[in-house]
């Protein structure tokens, strides 16, 4: 172990030591110069500005900086400073930090970002606390520090058979030196006592009995509920509404109109209903009229885009990507295969609706939010109420489900605004047909393929045109509507064309769980499939063959495409499933995979069809390489939830649009999979030495398409549109 007497840190350094009011240690990163106070008047606790604080009576806290949204991040981000540290994760209080991104950096959960973004600095932070508490013991026994070990929260000097616990350490501790960051010493993996583990959410018993968590719980002395009207039209304003009679409906406090803006990941116009109850407020509602300024809808339809994708699928699109020549390794193809491919917009059906409590008193501004981006949710009540970010304190609450939706604050403004006009605290709450009707949906799409094999029953030529949706008068796909033109198979083809035709739309779209792949890879790996049967080969060999050798593939943005890795997803999966098995008639297995937010994985389902058309999923086989696991319970949770995510958005998912307006307003008119219809499904984990990444999100992809094989097999019925149940497999 390094002896610690280096020289005390600058003000731009890296970790922060201070000793806390009262005696004890805080190891914070960056270097603030406001010092740690109350920042949480929900709980009356203390809350510092760092990862990790133990007082003299030797209580440790260890605090989540990111948004948990049941992936399990207010866990694994403390299990890692837990690990370095030396304490028994069950002993310590972990509590969500505030928001501060000074402290912290960006504070957000989204893209699997979290363990990748914040593994190293973690374990630096958990080490250089253990560093010096090492010291601070070693000192006090006169013996050198590479004597002592720290372990289960104290200190022990083997030869002596002393120990001291950490909070008899920490005064001592905090007059030392900080490390520098090229000092710390961090664990051996191999010495590791629990990362890897299976360890419950520090939110389980919490949650299971009943207590008050989510945004939804959340309450203020005094407050009023609040329900809001907005246009079913984007962008529709507000022209008259009877506020009157809604007033005087029983409960009611007050009603009034929003203006609003235009743009609808922010305030837009609309009508709010004060109450005493969120009944009363919702009740009122429904006698609510309003009439709108709704804007031309000529032309958005779902049938519209679809007669409009098929008038452009005929035609050459925009050139995106061109590798080798094409047409001619068509005209030496031995087969060349031609289908049109689609998915609809899908909505992120949080369990529980969006919601929002705030209070604006004395030019000071609370919010209380299960956002997933609160960085920017500060920027838009800057914008919204014309206050200043200072002068905003913002609690992020545990999110029931959040998908993506929730890095969107157009709901944390609304209930600012309401809060501010009313002058008085308030909480709001969509209804489920508010949180399905004004979505950010995945953005639907079509691809119009034509794929070549040659005599060695090789893809030898791929040609995509692909027909995506953009705003009015806009020239680029709207948002999470972007196909990159090195997804694959583009790099791994010698002949490859990517075009691209838009169709204009103003429905709102946004990043749901995996954005792009959880569409892509639908496409993508079931057109492999028809182009390995046109070959008459096995589609496993087909799609090790499309990967090649073991390289890596360099890749413009993000990071290189590792084929190794990935082929050995490939492999273990279908080993897993015992690929190439004999099957009774109607049941079938499907393989694929998919790479995306850094991890590698491939999944094997077995279904069968049923003479009347029925889909019946029996198993699932996942393999995953993501580097190595953290909280293996955790890892598994997700690995199954995206399973059941994307079985769900493959078999029944579907927003259809009339007249610029969302059909769908609740679980009857958009079912997600019940807990009878879900499989058995099988995980395991190729480890390595590769940066740990997130798995909220790479376990979705290949979901859809390995079920879409599998019923191909089964049935000789190719799901070319989603969802499933639009095709006809009865026979």
């Amino acid at each position: 172990m390094k002896t610690l007497d280096a020289p005390a840190l600058s003000r731009r350094s890296f970790l922060q030591l201070s000793a806390l009011a009262g005696g004890g240690l805080l190891l914070a990163f960056d270097w603030l110069e406001a010092a740690p106070g109350d920042a949480t008047a929900v709980t009356g606790q203390f809350a510092p500005n760092g990862y990790l604080r133990i007082t003299p009576n030797g209580k440790v806290t260890l605090f989540s900086k990111n948004p948990e949204c049941g992936q399990g991040v207010k866990t694994a981000l403390p299990m890692i400073v837990a690990e370095e540290l030396g304490v028994d994760i069950t002993a310590v209080t972990i509590e969500q930090a505030p928001t501060d991104e000074k402290t912290y950096g960006r504070q957000f959960a989204g893209g699997s970002r979290s363990v990748p973004d914040n593994y190293d600095l973690h374990r630096k932070a958990g080490a250089a606390a253990r560093m010096l508490l090492v010291a601070a013991a070693a000192r006090t026994w006169n013996v050198p520090e590479a004597e002592c070990q720290a372990e289960k929260g104290a200190v022990v000097h083997a030869k002596s058979g002393r120990a001291l616990a950490y909070g008899a350490l920490v005064n001592a501790a905090a007059q030392l030196p900080v490390p520098a960051e090229k000092d710390i010493v961090l664990k051996s993996p191999k010495d590791f006592t629990l990362l890897g583990r299976r360890i419950g959410g520090v939110d389980n018993p919490a949650i299971v009995s009943g207590k008050g968590l989510f945004g939804s719980d959340f309450k203020l002395p005094g407050m009023l509920h609040a329900s809001y009207q907005r246009c079913p039209v984007p962008g529709g304003k507000v022209k008259s509404a009877n506020l009157d009679k809604i007033k005087a409906l029983p409960g009611v406090k007050d009603a009034f109109v929003l203006e609003g803006g235009t743009d609808p990941t922010g305030l837009v116009s609309g009508v709010a209903i004060l109450a005493d109850s969120t009944w009363a407020a919702m009740s009122a509602r429904k006698q609510l009229q309003v009439t709108w300024d709704e804007g031309s809808l000529d032309g958005y339809s779902t049938a519209a885009y679809e007669a409009k994708a098929a008038e452009l699928g005929k035609q050459a699109g925009k050139e995106v990507r061109k590798d080798g020549d094409v047409e001619a390794a068509f005209k030496s193809a031995k087969k060349v295969v031609e289908a049109a491919y689609s998915y609809p917009f899908i909505s992120h059906a949080n369990l529980e609706p969006q919601n929002c409590t705030a209070r604006v008193q004395d030019g000071k501004v609370g919010v209380w939010a299960p956002t997933q981006n609160p960085g920017p949710a500060l920027d838009l009540l800057v914008k919204t109420l014309g206050v200043k970010k200072e002068d905003i304190t913002l609690h992020v609450l545990r999110i029931g489900g959040g998908f993506g939706r929730r890095l969107i604050n157009d709901f944390v403004a609304e209930a600012a605004a309401i809060a501010q006009k009313a002058k008085a605290p308030v909480k709001l709450t969509w209804t489920r047909e508010d949180d399905m009707r004004h979505d950010f949906y995945r953005p639907g799409g079509f691809h119009f393929l034509r794929g070549a094999v040659d005599a060695a029953g090789k893809i030898s030529a791929w040609r995509n045109h692909f027909v995506t949706f953009c705003l009015p008068g806009g020239t680029d796909p709207m948002r999470s509507a972007g196909l990159s033109p090195e997804e694959l198979p583009a790099r791994f083809l010698e002949n490859y064309r990517l075009e691209q035709s838009m169709i204009p739309s103003i429905t709102p779209s946004g990043p749901l769980r995996a954005p792009g792949s959880n569409a892509f890879a639908f496409v993508f790996q079931s057109f492999i499939d028809e182009l390995a049967h046109a070959a008459g080969r096995d589609p496993l060999e087909v799609r090790l063959d499309l990967l090649g050798e073991d390289r890596k593939v360099a890749a413009t943005r993000g990071p290189a495409y590792d084929t190794a890795r990935m082929k050995g997803v490939v492999r273990r999966a279908a080993k897993m499933a015992n690929w190439g098995r004999k099957l009774e008639s109607g049941r079938g297995l499907g393989l694929a995979f998919h790479f995306s937010h850094s991890g590698y994985v491939a999944q094997v389902v077995e279904a069968s069809v049923a003479k009347d058309g029925s889909v019946k999923v029996h198993d699932v086989w996942c393999a995953a390489d993501v580097g190595p696991i953290l909280n293996r319970s955790g890892a598994e949770n997700q690995i199954e939830g995206s399973i059941l995510d994307g079985l769900s958005e493959a078999l029944t998912q579907e927003i259809t649009i009339e007249n610029g307006r969302t059909v769908q307003s609740n679980f009857h008119e958009y079912a997600l999979i019940r807990m009878n219809e879900a499989p058995r499904v099988h995980i395991e984990f190729i480890e390595s030495d590769n940066p740990p990444t997130g798995l909220g999100e790479p376990a979705l992809p290949p979901t859809p398409p390995a079920l879409c094989n599998a019923i191909f097999a089964a049935c000789g019925k190719r799901i070319r549109t989603l969802p499933i149940s639009k095709t006809n497999l009865a026979g």
